[in-house]
């Protein structure tokens, strides 16, 4: 809350003669609506306040602002790893960084060796699985764009069913049983039956 709370004084507050520094924003809430929130605060920056911002953030995938704001730029600090061990620099660099240091740091920390076991294996069977953080994983053609237009593998049934919903004409009725009908063609999208739709004798055409 008390990020949250300094983060919209800042965003109230702020102009281009500012200097802010945000340190991990969305730390305290969920995976997206951490990444979603650190987005939205970093691009509002960037293009409404047009403070002069430091920005850091685990997020890999806001290293893609800069496609949306010229103004914006990725930096990191270097490190160099040998046999397990980190070493940082303290040199910044230009463009974003390559991978996390996570485990390494951790180490540094004085993480027992076998927690530390323990974490690597689950790292890697979650890089296995494509559960990843994505600009360290996932080859340049391959990466998906926080920002761009979202892709979906759902079937051309469902797209099409959604786009002929009309919300404000739909009963409760008929959307519980669209919304089954929905469920069964995600479930076995080649030969999903239509659900029957009730008449809804409340409505009036």
């Amino acid at each position: 809350m008390v990020e949250m709370t300094e983060m919209a004084y800042i965003l109230r507050h702020a102009g281009p003669s500012s200097l802010v520094l945000v340190d991990e924003i969305g730390r305290g809430t969920s995976t997206y609506d951490g990444l979603a929130l650190a987005y939205a605060c970093a691009l509002d920056l960037a293009t409404r306040v047009r403070a002069y911002t430091l920005f850091s953030t685990h997020y890999f995938e806001l290293t893609q602002l800069p496609e949306l704001a010229p103004s914006a730029t990725n930096v990191h600090l270097d490190a160099v790893e040998h046999a397990g061990e980190v070493t940082f620099l303290y040199q910044v660099q230009a463009g974003p960084a390559d991978r996390s240091y996570g485990l390494q740091v951790a180490r540094l920390a004085g993480i027992p060796e076998p927690v530390l076991h323990d974490a690597q294996t689950r790292l890697a069977q979650l890089e296995e699985h494509n559960v990843r953080p994505l600009s360290r994983f996932v080859e340049p053609d391959e990466q998906i764009h926080l920002f761009g237009q979202m892709t979906t593998n759902l079937p051309a049934q469902f797209l099409e069913k959604i786009r002929q919903l009309e919300p404000d004409s739909t009963s409760p009725r008929d959307a519980l049983a669209l919304l089954y009908e929905l469920r069964a063609l995600i479930d076995s999208p080649d030969d999903a039956p239509a659900l029957p739709r009730e008449p809804d004798t409340h409505r009036v055409d």
